[in-house]
């Protein structure tokens, strides 16, 4: 089979298919139209997030037998018409569940022991205790939607803590020892924590907003470990201001590329969440470490030589 590279990953996958007498081109830089143009020499496709795969984009793919995105969102992908197609569509969410976990555990860590803020504040030679007082989490309800790979592996973490970690899916009787399901009217109603581990579809795109806020407790935390678009950061930035939401760790923005690769839009909401001291923004990262480079590679890999090996 001829598989094409479109994004750099860890070379095990380069290695592993080659031993498996697959035909691999490497193109990281060609545009959009560029690679359309080519595309039906292939019969494979091994991505991150640089090109989307639209209609045009598959209709032009006429030998194309599967897309493997090296990652867990599928949403650069137009997977209906890929599945009309006869395209297989392969990910492997399992690769950074663990990072992901780690990431939305540390993110509240800091948030809620202003560990961040007392750390600088030393640094200049600030001394404030009280000011510093943190939060436990010890005791806490946290709520979680979407109850897949991320979601299971953040309330194994957080269960540790002392949590009670509520959760609510698409999915029933997903209940396990570490998450109670719930309906999304409980979780509104109960939890201290919300935590998003869902996909962007035309379902969550916007599904926390000024209603969704307003549904839930006074003075919680929310964390965004999922896609932005997943959020209405005018409607955050009113939680904030109003303390509705106590604090946000917040590992994706709406504003990113398609890539994630950078901020696109610069606007008024998006300085307030730079800004504040009651939000923790990092660069697209929780599912970015040392191993799940590797772990992500890898069950690429193995799902790719399961079906055509």
């Amino acid at each position: 089979m001829k598989v094409l590279l479109l994004d750099k990953n860890h070379p095990l996958i380069t290695k592993q298919l080659l031993d498996r007498n697959f035909i691999l081109e490497e193109d990281f830089t060609s545009s959009y139209d560029e690679v359309c143009n080519k595309i039906s020499n292939y019969d494979g496709i091994i991505i991150r997030s640089r090109i989307p795969l639209d209609r045009s984009f598959l209709e032009k793919a006429t030998h194309l037998k599967f897309i493997a995105r090296v990652g867990a969102g599928m949403e650069n992908i137009d997977s209906e018409v890929a599945k009309k197609l006869g395209i297989q569509l392969i990910n492997s969410p399992e690769g950074n569940r663990d990072s992901v976990a780690e990431h939305v555990l540390g993110m509240l860590l800091i948030l809620m022991n202003r560990l961040f803020i007392a750390s600088q504040e030393v640094k200049q030679g600030i001394w404030k205790r009280e000011e510093n007082r943190g939060d436990e989490l010890l005791g806490k309800t946290v709520g979680l939607i979407g109850y897949g790979n991320m979601g299971k592996a953040t309330a194994k973490r957080l269960s540790g803590f002392g949590c009670r970690v509520i959760f609510y899916d698409i999915l029933p009787n997903l209940s396990d020892e570490y998450g109670i399901q719930v309906s999304l009217e409980e979780l509104k109603r109960t939890a201290d924590i919300l935590s998003l581990h869902i996909p962007l579809t035309s379902e969550t795109h916007y599904l926390i907003d000024d209603q969704f806020f307003k549904d839930m407790k006074d003075g919680i935390y929310f964390v965004n470990t999922a896609r932005g678009k997943n959020v209405k950061t005018k409607d955050l930035v009113i939680a904030l201001k109003s303390g509705k939401v106590k604090g946000a760790c917040l590992d994706v923005l709406e504003y990113e590329k398609s890539s994630f690769e950078n901020i696109e839009t610069e606007n008024e909401d998006l300085k307030y969440l730079l800004a504040s001291e009651k939000v923790i923004v990092t660069p697209h990262i929780a599912g970015w470490t040392i191993q799940s480079k590797e772990k992500l590679a890898q069950f690429i890999v193995d799902k790719i030589v399961a079906l055509y090996c």
